[in-house]
């Protein structure tokens, strides 16, 4: 079933294939050093963040095409030292896809490698993470009322991102999520109160005050390490 993307040269774009994004979170971690080295010796393609909410807490974000990797090589990394001994913390637990929307211009673009060069920026190290559903009414609003609805939303997204403030990333979780979510969020920037800043704005568009019926619980982290960026260091 392949994603599809705007014309390029009259020709359609259609690619099978998706960026997969977890994020796990954990708690008691006194020291993070053993767990980046953990991860770097892996060769996870994440991110593990400092959780703001919890003084010894921590939230590994992990990327792949392939969901073998998340049920074979990262289940078998968290199974065991130095992750097995840290409580793991479900409620922050997230799953989601990269997605298209037909109007990508480059879509191999949007859909594999947006993701990771947002989140493994060295220049982005703050992020927010939450999960979304919308009510089932804006299920039945018509074609060209969802559109008018989400253009006012992704419009003040284009003027955070445009600014250089913040940037947002949207994956499906549609049958992927265990609480029935239909999509994992994520806020990206060089600071924290943009991000803040950018979730407050939204909440006044038609889409979240009319059509949201839950968001969170949200995750709110710097990253400690990030996977290497193309030519770039892992740490920030």
């Amino acid at each position: 079933m392949c994603e599809k993307g705007a014309p390029r040269n009259g020709i359609p774009q259609k690619l099978d294939s998706r960026l997969f994004v977890s994020i796990q979170a954990f708690g008691g971690c006194r020291d993070s050093e053993p767990l980046a080295r953990a991860l770097e010796k892996a060769g996870v393609h994440g991110v593990l963040y400092a959780d703001l909410n919890d003084p010894g807490g921590v939230g590994l974000l992990a990327m792949g095409e392939d969901p073998d990797f998340f049920a074979g090589p990262l289940r078998a990394l968290l199974n065991r030292p130095p992750f097995s001994e840290l409580p793991s913390k479900p409620e922050f637990a997230m799953l989601g896809r990269t997605y298209s929307t037909g109007y990508e211009p480059d879509l191999r673009d949007y859909l594999l490698s947006r993701t990771p060069r947002l989140v493994l920026d060295p220049q982005k190290p703050w992020a927010l993470w939450y999960p979304l559903r919308r009510t089932g009414a804006f299920s039945q609003l018509s074609t060209q009322e969802q559109a008018q609805v989400l253009r006012e939303h992704g419009a003040l997204g284009r003027q955070f991102g445009e600014a250089g403030f913040a940037s947002d990333i949207r994956l499906a979780s549609a049958g992927l999520d265990k609480n029935d979510n239909d999509f994992t969020i994520g806020i990206v920037g060089a600071t924290l109160h943009p991000l803040s800043a950018l979730v407050a704005a939204m909440r006044k568009t038609i889409q979240t005050s009319r059509y949201i019926e839950k968001m969170g619980p949200f995750f709110v982290g710097r990253a400690l390490w990030q996977a290497p960026l193309a030519g770039g260091k892992g740490r920030s």
